[in-house]
């Protein structure tokens, strides 16, 4: 998922969509232990969102607490 994105969405959106993600983490995660898991640069790119969605979730508390 791309930055700019993200960006657009609000606080509460973001953090939905962190839980969604790291749901599916844990579901590769269970995959790759019993040996199903068919791609393994799936995890990868979903540890990646998550990343990204705690650096904006970051960013953007960051500004309001600048803005006071």
């Amino acid at each position: 998922m791309k930055a700019s994105k993200l960006r657009d969405m609000s606080r509460d959106d973001l953090l939905l969509e962190e839980s969604t993600l790291r749901e599916r983490l844990f579901r590769l995660r269970f995959q790759a232990a019993t040996g199903q898991m068919e791609n393994a640069s799936k995890m990868r790119g979903v540890r990646r969102d998550i990343a990204r969605i705690e650096t904006i979730l970051r960013e953007t508390e960051l500004a309001e607490a600048g803005k006071k």
